[in-house]
């Protein structure tokens, strides 16, 4: 008898043993990975309290190591990432939280997430990408840039809502009063006028189209133009990573001269973005270049003048002083009484850099080909959990984003010291080889 309970009294202690042992409820190589990328994360920039009075509290580093995990298992929300960690305390370890104590809750870390820490994750980013410079993983011979939806946390984005005028600019969501309202274009085809409406922000990003990773990202409502920010993103970029003598890649919103008088004036690079025909109508035309009126007949240039910074061929009608003839089509403008009578075309000369480019060219499609490496950082993007919100601010939301991107290029710098096989953009494999 004495024996059994001694028998059991060991087995109690080694159950209890086992318990302690945190490291046996988690994976290795999970556990590794993580162990791998804080280890590899320089949070030096990042201010460890900042809380002036009162009690210290949690580490204002562990929480945001916290979120990096949430945005690395690709949790939608706080309760999930508070589940994650519970039941896998040795990752809440390497977090930097005490495990002998409650772990924060819910509240603190909506907190953290809603505080006034962008500029300071900015840096952070910044510091990650010029370490990822340093090391020659990211260059800028190639960027692409882009944005992408990010929805926010209201009904009226819910496809099944039965809510009257839910996408009017009147009808403000009450559950977020920074989001502003935009269009998601489904479809890069011309043809195609495939877009829905949203309420929501975007987030623009710069990507390295050799390695594709970021480099710059901006948050704004969904209402701004993709081709307002991005003079600025380039120049911001600039700022701390040169991209001189760079080749920029755009889709056709990004159309502007002035974005191709930029690239090409200040950074001394080249533009790769399509023409966007804004509704423009093709005339039909010689092969000498002349354009063919209503009734079929070549027209006659006449003279050339500059219009808002751009030169236009004027052309006119080959009987507009004729008294004899008679206009084939009976324009609207034959019988105006005037001495220069008929039709009267006009086409732009491509006299700047932005006409200049040969889109037809094998090298300028396979540059532009490249762009889709901006796409495929998007959906990885969205991966994380950023395609739809669970926060109600845009200050939120941007430190959501800005998170997200910190977090894939903290993946990025721990999968060089994992095996050669790992891809520096793939998050499942840095997780299985680490």
């Amino acid at each position: 008898m004495l024996r059994k309970n001694i028998i059991k009294g060991l087995a109690f202690i080694y159950r209890q043993e086992i318990l302690q042992d945190i490291a046996l409820f988690t994976s290795t190589p999970k556990a590794q990975f993580y162990d791998k990328l804080f280890d590899n994360l320089d949070l030096s920039c990042f201010p460890d309290n900042m809380a002036k009075t009162g009690r210290k509290g949690f580490s204002q580093r562990a929480k945001l190591r916290a979120f990096i995990v949430m945005k690395c298992e690709c949790f939608s929300c706080i309760t999930d990432l508070l589940d994650y960690l519970q039941n896998n305390l040795i990752i809440a370890h390497y977090c930097g939280f005490d495990i002998l104590k409650p772990l924060p809750s819910y509240w603190t870390l909506d907190r953290f997430i809603n505080d006034d820490i962008e500029q300071y994750l900015k840096d952070l980013m910044k510091s990650q990408v010029l370490h990822l410079a340093e090391m020659e993983i990211i260059d800028t011979s190639f960027i692409a840039l882009d944005s992408t939806p990010v929805y926010a946390n209201t009904s009226q984005n819910n496809p099944k809502s039965f809510k009257k005028n839910k996408f009017s600019k009147d009808n403000q969501p009450k559950s977020d009063k920074d989001c502003r309202l935009g269009v998601h274009t489904a479809s890069n085809q011309v043809n195609e006028r495939n877009f829905e409406y949203y309420w929501g922000y975007k987030n623009h990003v710069l990507v390295d189209c050799i390695t594709g990773l970021p480099i710059f990202e901006l948050t704004t409502t969904a209402d701004v133009y993709d081709s307002i920010v991005a003079l600025d993103i380039l120049n911001q970029t600039n700022s701390f990573l040169s991209i001189r003598e760079c080749t920029f890649i755009a889709d056709k919103a990004y159309d502007v001269k002035a974005i191709y008088n930029t690239v090409k004036d200040v950074y001394f690079g080249e533009c790769a973005i399509p023409l966007n025909k804004r509704n423009t109508k093709n005339p039909k035309k010689l092969s000498s270049g002349h354009p063919i009126c209503e009734a079929g007949l070549a027209m006659h240039k006449d003279g050339k003048f500059s219009d808002n910074g751009r030169t236009r061929q004027k052309y006119c009608c080959p009987f507009r002083q004729s008294k004899s003839s008679v206009c084939p089509c009976n324009h609207k403008n034959w019988n105006n009484g005037k001495k220069n009578r008929g039709c009267t075309k006009y086409v732009t000369l491509p006299d700047d850099y932005r006409l200049s480019i040969d889109r037809e060219c094998i090298s300028f499609k396979k540059i532009y080909a490249l762009r889709t490496e901006a796409e495929r950082y998007n959906a990885r993007f969205k991966q994380t959990g950023q395609e739809r919100l669970w926060v109600r601010s845009f200050n939120a939301a941007q430190n959501l984003n800005t998170i997200a991107h910190i977090a894939l290029l903290a993946v990025a710098s721990a999968a060089v010291s994992f095996k050669s096989e790992v891809s520096v953009r793939c998050l499942k494999s840095a997780k299985r080889y680490a």
